[in-house]
């Protein structure tokens, strides 16, 4: 298939797909058609009652020598002539308020129709992302799909509201005009539409030409909303190292790229808009010319010519309001070609056919023989095999890359395995609805994220099974509630963005809290007590061992001294299982693990973590 076809055939799939959105409202689409059809007779109505005026009433007071068209003052004004054109104007005026009206109705309801096609648009990619797994998210940036939702979703909108029923409108009224015109007189008709060959051609070019830009223009807005949202969240790093200048520049270049961008879609439409202008000129001066020398001939009458005159100026209003909707067309088909790209990414980690409910764990996780790679060839995990019996504590430890973080993620099934099991009380984790596996799992990390809004919605997530009293419960448990307390409001306490607001300390509390709110069977234990201050260490250490009571506990760290006392310490090294045993097991083998508790407590340092 050829570039172009594909083009076409994309365009039909992409237009297909949004009037999918639309078909729940088909209804209200068939009451806008029924506004629009009868605004447009009315529209199409007003030039007729011009010419009935003029040829009806106005002609006889108007009579031809050889100075040109002139006033006959001579003629008497007749009361049923001035009555006959009072009448007139009042259906002219009428036809007006009439429009006025229904233009309103139109506009309402069509409103009303976008916002609800929308919402559903803008929910259903909300809620396809969160399906999404967390690879996707590591190679796109979430700018690019904040665009998708908000921008890209905006321009949609605006093409369901102005353009597509505008198009059907304008369409109605081109037909309506051109049938009243060949009604009024066949060979002016013909003679007039010898324009329309010019104006198909050159609304053709300028579709082809523009799509191309559109699809440039919306792809720049989304990186430099991309850039935009990256450097913001990380302008703490920009500050440190003093870059802001650096990032001007970088910014100031991708801007500049979406600002030529926008420029040469401009010069194209400056070009187009005045070309529809110009044979807009043209019609009339056919009119005048052949219209004039037929009137002169008495092949046609000068209320003709006035209708002919309105019905030339509503048949290019639509086309060069076509013209100023091009641009909405051709941005929003690129929007709606980028929101469907992302609502067709497939979900990597979906439920099994055979998938089992399991209301609840009692922790036997195991390992057989599990190879996993990131990237095809780039093995993270090598043959790895372990097990961990039911409320038994287990800590990973190695040097960076060793696979310890990836263990953790391949429990959660953010990932799928290439090869062997990962069992959880006997069962393949790909064999568990993906749902319970992760409600029955707590995991805590070393950066704690909350959202905007209170405290007490952080700890719940919005789970309206969880009361404000379990909440507080959670929150005593684990040692948080002292400082919530202490907040302004409580736990009505607004939380700003991530939770900049609170020290580490206080943030992992309030994980310690969520977590135990949702009561699950597993914890696993990222770096969780690592940049604690020593001011809430003690009060996270008695909250870790209430948490870690009765349940299987994962644990990934590189402090020593909070693992020493762990069941079972497994010793990492390029993605295999050096090592494995107790604490002080693993010191009188003298291997890895007493390499690296000798870096730590007769160097003062850490190894660093993956």
């Amino acid at each position: 298939m050829s570039h172009k076809q594909d083009n076409a055939v994309v365009n039909r799939h992409v237009v297909r797909r949004l009037l999918k959105y639309g078909k729940p409202y088909i209804g209200w689409f068939l009451l806008i058609l029924l506004v629009i059809f009868a605004t447009v007779k009315l529209e199409l109505w007003q030039p007729q009652l011009i010419a009935e005026a003029t040829d009806g009433y106005l002609a006889k007071y108007v009579m031809v020598d050889e100075n040109g068209l002139k006033v006959d003052v001579s003629y008497e004004l007749q009361q049923s002539d001035l009555k006959g054109i009072l009448l007139l104007g009042g259906k002219y005026l009428l036809s007006v308020a009439l429009i006025f009206g229904l233009t309103y109705i139109q506009a309402a309801l069509l409103a009303m129709v976008g916002q609800k096609i929308v919402y559903n648009m803008r929910t259903d990619i909300f809620n396809h992302l969160s399906t999404l797994h967390i690879g996707f998210f590591n190679d796109n940036p979430i700018g690019r799909l904040v665009t998708r939702v908000t921008n890209d979703c905006e321009t949609v909108l605006e093409m369901f509201t102005s353009v597509i029923v505008t198009m059907v409108q304008n369409v109605f009224i081109l037909v309506g005009v051109m049938k009243a015109m060949v009604d009024y007189h066949v060979g002016l008709s013909l003679a007039i539409f010898t324009v329309i060959p010019f104006t198909v051609v050159t609304t053709f070019v300028f579709t082809k030409i523009t799509r191309k830009m559109y699809r440039a223009i919306r792809a720049k807005v989304s990186e430099l909303n991309a850039f935009v949202a990256e450097h913001v969240s990380g302008m703490k790093v920009v500050q440190i190292f003093t870059a802001e200048q650096d990032t001007q520049r970088e910014f100031e270049a991708q801007s500049e790229e979406l600002r030529k961008s926008h420029i040469k879609q401009l010069m194209c439409h400056a070009i187009y808009s005045p070309i529809s202008y110009v044979l807009n000129i043209a019609s009339m001066a056919i009119l005048l010319a052949y219209g004039g020398r037929l009137a002169m001939a008495g092949a046609v009458t000068i209320g003709t010519l006035m209708a002919f005159q309105r019905y030339i100026t509503k048949f290019f209003h639509p086309i060069q309001e076509m013209a100023e909707n091009f641009n909405v067309i051709q941005s929003a088909a690129a929007a709606a070609e980028r929101i469907f790209w992302l609502m067709d990414t497939q979900p990597a980690i979906t439920d099994a056919e055979d998938a089992v409910h399991m209301d609840s764990f009692k922790g036997h996780i195991e390992f057989k023989n599990v190879w996993f790679a990131y990237r095809e060839g780039e093995w993270v995990l090598r043959d790895v095999s372990f097990k961990v019996e039911p409320g038994q504590s287990v800590a990973f430890v190695g040097a960076t890359g060793a696979g310890k973080t990836t263990i953790q993620n391949l429990i959660c099934r953010y990932y799928d395995i290439q090869q062997g099991q990962i069992l959880i009380d006997g069962v393949d984790v790909r064999k568990i609805k993906v749902a319970d596996l992760r409600r029955n799992i707590g995991q805590m990390l070393q950066d704690v994220f909350l959202f905007a809004g209170d405290v007490k919605s952080n700890i719940r997530l919005n789970d309206t099974s969880i009361s404000d009293e379990d909440v507080m419960e959670a929150a005593k448990y684990v040692n948080a509630h002292p400082f919530i307390s202490q907040l302004e409001g409580g736990y009505d306490h607004q939380v700003i963005e991530r939770g900049a607001a609170f020290s580490a300390g206080q943030r992992q509390l309030l994980s310690f809290a969520r977590t135990l709110a949702f009561k699950p069977s597993v914890l696993i234990l990222d770096e969780a007590t690592a940049n604690i201050d020593t001011e809430t260490e003690a009060l996270i250490q008695d909250a870790l061992a209430k948490l870690m009571e009765g349940r299987t506990t994962i644990i990934v760290a590189h402090r020593l001294s909070t693992i020493q006392n762990c069941d079972k310490i497994i010793v990492m090294h390029k993605g295999e299982i050096r090592e494995e045993g107790s604490h002080q097991q693993l010191l009188a083998q003298g291997g890895l693990y007493y390499k690296l508790y000798k870096l730590q407590y007769e160097h003062g340092t850490e190894p660093v973590e993956a």
